[in-house]
């Protein structure tokens, strides 16, 4: 079921402007306090997930705990609270990208992070851990998508306490968030219960895929995932990346050992194990973070962006702390819809309706005049048809109205050339066209349905493109007819 979106609605003190994106547990809005003047980013909880008779008082325990915090390597919770069985938490509006952007970067470029900018990095992330973890909270769902890099130069801890809200880490073995279980301790996964070494873990994971490029134990499914933490040997970093520096292999192999008693017992101590590394090594350790922008992949623009932005949204990679799903069902009043998109829905329909009335039209003067037009354009009335699915899929932002809408659209396009040329024997060329456009209108669906990042505002743009291009091939097939005929 896909979540309707909340823009235009108050949730206590906050006007929602518009989503940021959306996973597993909830979904994030940029909205604005007009009390203080100030745009926060507003996190909703999954409504199927607050269902559980003991959320409530599990929901303000943590939220309360976690909004306690107060570090410049945590990302700062300004409110929390529940309207109309919607349990919100309301936070500060950061501009960056997250770790895991950065990683999917080098990643495709066949690169990895600097060390200089590993170790401040994580010297930043466990600052923030050891403050949190003396505060008596612990983070339980570290991973490279909850570290967020600033243009300020900081690495900012983000989602404190969310798996705790919801109920430890029962959600995340049934496979809600499956992503997860790549960072999950092993004494986590098997009896989902953990301390602050659990997180040393999670930050050692995050350490390895850091060096070597990928996580250490992945596989097909969440329970084989878990198994591999708690049976399989630690692959060594140098097996994968030779270049790694011995001093950096120890504190990643001591930060993921199986056994608690084993690892850092404090993020204090990794800190400092770490910073150890880098001086053996001689590597110099930026006061700030400072990765280029220039990593950024082709498909992703290189400016920094802001994470919480719609505007900006598919300028990232990966948007790891805004996903959550919000099954929430709030009618919207028209009048509250954003105005950009009220234009682009007007557009389209107009578009429509002029293509309805030329389409009479035509039929009038074929009537009046004798014109055997539609013998030769009949298939101009699928293109019509698949125009109406991408008109609702501009509006809607529903991708499953491509497999209906790309099937009629594409079919009539094809039979358009047919018709039109009479070159009915160019079928035995042209025929792979056919399962080409049968596999594309039911792949895409399923594709876009699993980017987070731009896949809303791309359907939109898609939908709008095949309009624009359905438009002019009417126009063009329908002269083309009459000129034939007279």
């Amino acid at each position: 079921m896909s979540p309707l979106s909340l823009e235009g609605k108050t949730l206590g003190k906050y006007r929602i402007l518009e989503p940021l994106g959306r996973g597993g547990m909830a979904q994030v809005y940029k909205a604005y306090h007009p009390s203080l003047d100030r745009y926060v980013a507003v996190k909703i909880l999954r409504a199927d997930l607050t269902e559980d008779t003991e959320f409530l008082g599990r929901f303000r325990r943590e939220a309360r705990a976690v909004a306690a915090l107060r570090h410049p390597n945590i990302v700062q919770i300004f409110d929390f609270d529940a309207q109309d069985d919607l349990y919100y938490m309301v936070m500060e509006l950061l501009e960056g990208d997250t770790l895991k952007a950065y990683l999917n970067a080098f990643r495709k470029r066949g690169g990895r992070i600097p060390l200089g900018e590993l170790t401040r990095i994580l010297n930043d992330a466990l600052a923030g851990l050891s403050y949190a973890h003396a505060e008596g909270v612990i983070h339980r769902d570290l991973k490279p998508s909850n570290i967020l890099l600033t243009k300020r130069g900081q690495a900012v801890l983000t989602d404190f306490g969310i798996a705790q809200i919801l109920g430890g880490t029962q959600y995340t073995v049934s496979g809600a968030l499956m992503g997860t279980l790549n960072y999950m301790a092993p004494e986590q996964g098997r009896d989902g219960k953990c301390d602050t070494r659990s997180d040393i873990y999670s930050l050692g994971i995050t350490l390895y895929e850091m060096l070597t490029g990928s996580v250490p134990f992945d596989a097909d499914t969440p329970l084989a995932i878990l198994l591999k933490h708690l049976n399989d040997p630690l692959p060594l970093p140098r097996s994968l990346e030779p270049s790694i520096p011995e001093p950096f292999e120890r504190v990643a192999l001591k930060a993921l050992a199986k056994e608690p008693d084993a690892r850092y017992q404090s993020a204090a101590e990794m800190a400092a194990a770490l910073q150890a590394a880098a001086q053996e090594t001689g590597i110099e350790v930026p006061a700030l973070t400072t990765l280029p922008q220039t990593v950024s992949i082709p498909s992703v623009r290189p400016a920094a962006v802001a994470v919480f932005s719609g505007r900006e949204k598919s300028k990232i990679p990966d948007i790891g702390f805004a996903s959550g799903d919000t099954e929430v069902k709030i009618n919207i009043p028209a009048s509250e819809v954003h105005e950009s998109q009220k234009r682009g829905s007007r557009g389209a329909l107009t578009w429509l309706t002029l293509m309805v009335l030329g389409n009479m039209l035509m039929l009038w003067a074929s009537g009046v005049f004798g014109w055997d037009v539609m013998g030769h354009a009949w298939p101009m009335e699928l293109v019509l048809v698949g125009m109406l699915f991408f008109l609702l899929l501009v509006e809607s932002s529903n991708v499953w109205l491509l497999i209906p809408g790309g099937l009629v659209m594409g079919n009539g396009l094809l039979l358009t050339y047919f018709s039109l040329t009479g070159r009915w024997s160019d079928w035995v060329l042209l025929w792979p066209l056919e399962p080409l456009i049968i596999g594309a209108s039911i792949i895409a669906p399923f594709w876009l349905i699993k980017q987070d990042d731009g896949g809303r505002a791309f359907v939109r743009w898609l939908g709008s493109g095949v309009l624009i291009i359905a438009g002019v091939t009417f126009i063009v097939t329908v002269a083309a007819a009459i000129v034939q005929i007279i």
